[in-house]
């Protein structure tokens, strides 16, 4: 992807020497859905951001100031105008606005640059963070698809399926 500019971000591909940054937010994920992408150690760091580097589906997001990656932004086209958008970002920024900062960049690049005409993202309907972000972005709630997914298992053994909810935009309806 292009590097995109903020106030105070910087939107791009995602380098080798991100390990340590992409390492502090994924070795503990604090949302169940990207518990799949926790890391290890910091070889394990490594290793992902060098997967990044050779793709546009991840978008590193890194303060202008010091260039600190503080978390990401993921887009998967799917042919010929559709994107899944989500976000993943460290702890210690929660509330400072940057992930709708950073995510409104995004969108704003999808559409007018890309050429995207719809715009989707899965949320658990109890992430009322992201949920949020979603709504301030224009995505209105589509649906609520109940025990959609598991990404954990219970002490049973048996799958944690949880309800999540589908938000969406079209390019018509975007005022970035």
């Amino acid at each position: 992807m292009d590097t995109v500019e903020t106030e105070r971000l910087v939107l791009r591909n995602f380098r080798s020497e991100d390990a340590a940054d992409l390492f502090a937010y994924l070795h503990a994920p604090r949302s169940a859905c990207f518990l799949d992408m926790a890391l290890a150690d910091l070889d394990a760091a490594r290793a992902e951001a060098e997967t990044r580097a050779r793709a546009d589906d991840y978008v590193a997001v890194c303060l202008r100031e010091g260039g600190r990656v503080i978390g990401d932004l993921f887009r998967f086209h799917e042919p010929p105008d559709t994107y899944s958008v989500g976000w993943n970002f460290h702890e210690d920024v929660a509330g400072a606005g940057y992930a709708s900062e950073a995510a409104r960049a995004l969108f704003s690049h999808l559409f007018r640059v890309e050429g995207a005409r719809r715009l989707y993202a899965y949320v658990e309907e109890d992430n009322h963070p992201s949920r949020r972000l979603c709504e301030r972005l224009g995505m209105r709630a589509e649906g609520l698809f109940r025990e959609f997914i598991s990404f954990e298992t219970g002490e049973d053994g048996m799958p944690r399926y949880v309800d999540t909810m589908q938000y969406a935009i079209l390019s018509k309806e975007w005022v970035g």
